[in-house]
């Protein structure tokens, strides 16, 4: 025999001698968990009968099969490997791992996040008997359910005579059975909160669905536990296991309705807007129901080794996926995702234009954004010229930004970069279903829109935004004799934007940010929808009575559509006022970059430097960088918002090469479209 193999046989004649029945509770359990870690990491000491057994069977198996015939052989280590393991099953809550395992014992999601965090930085103790605590350390790997389940049903057999307890033809059921009645009375309690109860379909709760399975949860442990004609609980007759199998599958009846009740209150949620604590609510149900599900096959299955197995396997995977905070996130904010990307979509589509005369208005909707935007640019040097500490300054800076964004929104008119977070989830709306040539060339059509749309809007703004700041520069020096940002400030200008310098990653920055102020627009509708203050606003008696019946009508409607873009426009002027400084503050020298007010300020340099500045290289370079600043402003915001639009929605670009395909014809065939609409 090898030495290696050696060793290994040394290591489990060790760990068999360390088997007590005797020993304390947590040397029982650390026992336990070197025995699991033997079994994952010891060298394969038996030797398998042909090189296809060894693909088969996974290596903890065999070891397991090793370390079973090692017990056959040895009647001391079998007593006392027996006696441990039925003592750790005898004083253990297994009910508490079959009931609780994998579910928050608060009904939030900020309540299971906490705990998640908790469970990754604190250290767990094996001295518990609760079961659920302890299986985090007998299986702290997910590979462990893939083996679990390979276990053949002979190798099964072996081992339910070390596990089972002396009493095993009906005892092994108890905890079952009180897990099942625990989940029963939990769906039950989560289903009558009100959360749920007001939102679930009334005429699906007409039978009373809830009621009935907490019942029927009693019913079947009390008729599993019952003694047959006053005898005892040994065994039972073909006519209890009739009795047990018909309640059984009337409760898999019941369990199915509770669960389509629990679907109708995510239809609820589509129509109302959401909540990611309802959300949590749901699918923590939906998940005890099917839970009950398994743990009925293990009571009522001719073979309840192999059920047994797989309801491990599951738990083994339910702890894997309760170590992981970013699949708790991902999971319960996709559908808030997916609200936020159609309220986005909504608004979107106002954005896009398909004829001329969309076309027409788009850009007179831009020149007078790029008109409001050019006093913008002249306000923020005169915030410059206060000479505030950093934070008041980006909060000034930032009060003009979104001073300014809003009244674009109030007069109806449009800036160009706020765009593409806005028609991204619109564009992901056309991608459901790609899988005919029509569809393609419609959604080609969709971006050639998009397109022509966004240069509209930058050109709009640019074409306004430029002349009004030369003019205002011009005009000063005329009746002031000096222009209103003088030669510093010019030379501030020059030196910030120009592409020499990392203009590019400041833009990628502005991009990101014109993105989080979509997602704060759809969030903040879907906050004043869910509480249907729209609703309160209308009919409240004291807003009733203080505004009128028809003015609060008025007001719930004007609110009702306009929340998202005051929550976009204020959000974004005070993220690029404010986070620059707070971001200088922790040492990152984050600066953002935006077209328009970019070439507004390049505009008010040539007012002050005169138009010879335009036959330097400084400007040129600084026109490239408003070039790239323009394109990375689109471009990143538009990513963004488009990539979580489609995975809102699961939807996957499976034709990728026939879209890219279609837009390289349509750009060959007819380049002009992308800028300027059809007749």
């Amino acid at each position: 025999m090898a030495k290696k193999e050696r060793v290994s046989l040394w290591d489990l004649t060790a760990l068999l001698n360390a088997a007590d029945p005797k020993a304390s509770l947590p040397e029982r359990h650390l026992w336990l968990i070197r025995l699991l870690e033997w079994l994952r990491h010891a060298p394969v000491v038996a030797a398998p009968q042909s090189e296809a057994q060894v693909t088969a069977t996974p290596t903890p198996v065999l070891r397991l099969k090793h370390l079973l015939g090692v017990l056959d052989r040895h009647p001391q280590h079998q007593a006392n490997v027996s006696g441990v393991l039925r003592r750790i099953w005898s004083e253990v809550d297994n009910a508490a791992l079959l009931a609780d395992f994998g579910f928050a014992p608060r009904m939030d999601l900020w309540g299971e996040l906490g705990r998640r965090m908790r469970a990754r930085i604190l250290p767990i103790t094996p001295a518990t008997t609760d079961l659920g605590e302890l299986f985090a350390l007998l299986f702290p790997q997910a590979d462990d359910a893939d083996w679990l389940l390979a276990i053949d049903d002979a190798t099964l057999q072996r081992l339910r005579t070390y596990v089972a307890p002396e009493r095993s033809d009906s005892v092994w059921r108890v905890p079952f059975l009180e897990a099942i009645v625990f989940l029963a009375s939990a769906v039950r309690a989560s289903a009558f909160s009100p959360a749920l109860r007001l939102r679930m379909s009334p005429e699906l709760l007409t039978d009373k669905p809830f009621r009935q399975i907490a019942r029927l949860a009693e019913q079947i442990s009390e008729h599993a536990h019952a003694p047959e004609d006053g005898g005892t609980t040994q065994g039972s007759t073909p006519a209890s296991e009739a009795a047990l199998l018909q309640e059984a599958q009337y409760l898999r009846a019941l369990l199915d309705t509770c669960r389509r009740c629990a679907d109708s209150v995510h239809n609820h949620l589509e129509a109302h807007g959401v909540s990611v604590d309802v959300v949590f609510e749901v699918d923590q149900l939906r998940e005890r129901t099917h839970r009950i599900d398994a743990l009925l096959n293990c009571v009522v299955s001719p073979e309840p080794a192999r059920e047994i197995t797989r309801v491990l396997a599951d738990l083994v995977r339910t702890a894997d996926e309760r170590r992981s905070i970013r699949a708790l996130l991902s999971r319960h904010y996709s559908l808030l995702a997916r609200q936020v990307a159609e309220r986005s979509a909504e608004s979107g589509e106002h954005y896009i234009t398909r004829d001329r005369e969309s076309y027409l208005r788009m850009l007179r909707a831009a020149a007078g954004g790029g008109a409001i935007l050019a006093g913008t640019t002249l306000m923020k040097f005169a915030v410059l010229a206060l000479g505030l500490s950093a934070f008041w300054g980006g909060f000034w800076a930032g009060l003009n930004y979104a001073a300014s964004f809003v009244i674009v929104q109030l007069l109806h008119f449009t800036v160009a970069t706020k765009q593409p977070a806005m028609t991204a989830p619109a564009m992901a709306e056309k991608l459901t279903e790609l899988n005919q040539d029509e569809r393609i060339e419609g959604f080609v059509d969709e971006v050639v829109h998009l397109i022509r749309s966004q240069a509209a809007g930058i050109f709009g703004n640019v074409v306004m935004v430029v002349p009004l700041v030369l003019a205002v520069q011009l005009g000063a020096q005329a009746v002031f004799g000096a222009p209103l940002v003088g030669h510093k400030d010019a030379v501030h200008v020059l030196e910030s934007i120009t592409l020499l310098g990392p203009t590019v990653l400041f833009a990628a920055f502005t991009g990101v940010l014109l993105f989080a102020s979509s997602l704060i627009a759809g969030w903040a509708e879907n906050w004043f929808v869910w509480h249907r203050l729209d609703s309160a606003i209308a009919w409240n008696p004291r807003i009733v009575a203080r505004l009128g019946a028809a003015r609060s009508a008025r007001w719930a409607a004007y609110w009702r559509a306009n929340i998202s873009g005051f929550a976009s426009n204020i959000s974004l002027g005070f993220m690029l006022g404010v986070i620059p400084v707070v971001a200088i503050f922790f040492g990152l020298p984050i600066e953002v970059r935006h077209v328009t007010l970019s070439t507004g300020q390049l505009a008010a340099a040539v007012g002050s430097e005169g138009f010879a500045l335009m036959g330097q290289s400084a400007f040129w370079w600084c026109a490239a960088g408003i070039a790239a600043t323009g394109a990375l402003n689109l471009s990143v915001s538009f990513f963004l918002a488009f990539r979580v639009a489609l995975r809102s929605r699961g939807i996957r670009l499976t034709d990728r090469s026939r879209i890219y395909r279609a837009l390289r014809s349509r750009l060959w065939r007819q380049p002009l479209s992308f800028v300027w609409p059809k007749a």
